[in-house]
């Protein structure tokens, strides 16, 4: 039998059931895995304290393709990139309603995208 890996892993930085407002100090994000643009799994999981490294390793450790999030700091961002994940940030709304609007638009959020950050809104491997 042959095992079957999700199209794509997609992080999102979560505080209280929405997108956290800055990644950098975020400490949960809910992992989700997409099949043919449908959800096959989701987990939520706890990022310890630690250095952007040590936090971009454990998401590329769990096999992460996207980082949905608010706000980043652009070291952690240079350092995500570096593990060959990409970044959607600037995003702001309801877990669901973002990740529902990230299953039927990709990644044009502009809908939940942080007022103040609009301009900076895009995927950072563009």
């Amino acid at each position: 039998m042959e095992l079957s890996l999700p199209d794509e892993i997609i992080a999102f930085a979560v505080w209280n059931n929405r997108i956290a407002p800055v990644f950098d100090v975020a400490h949960r994000v809910c992992i989700v895995n997409v099949e043919s643009g449908r959800v096959i799994g989701e987990r939520e999981i706890s990022l310890e304290k630690g250095t952007n490294s040590q936090r971009a390793l454990r998401l590329a450790e769990l096999g992460v393709h996207t980082l949905v999030c608010g706000a980043i700091s652009r070291q952690l961002l240079a350092t995500m990139k570096a593990y060959g994940i990409d970044v959607v940030s600037s995003v702001a709304g309801e877990c669901d309603e973002v990740l529902q609007a990230y299953l039927t638009g990709g990644v044009e959020l502009q809908g939940f995208s942080i007022p103040a950050l609009r301009r900076s809104h895009r995927k950072s491997s563009e």
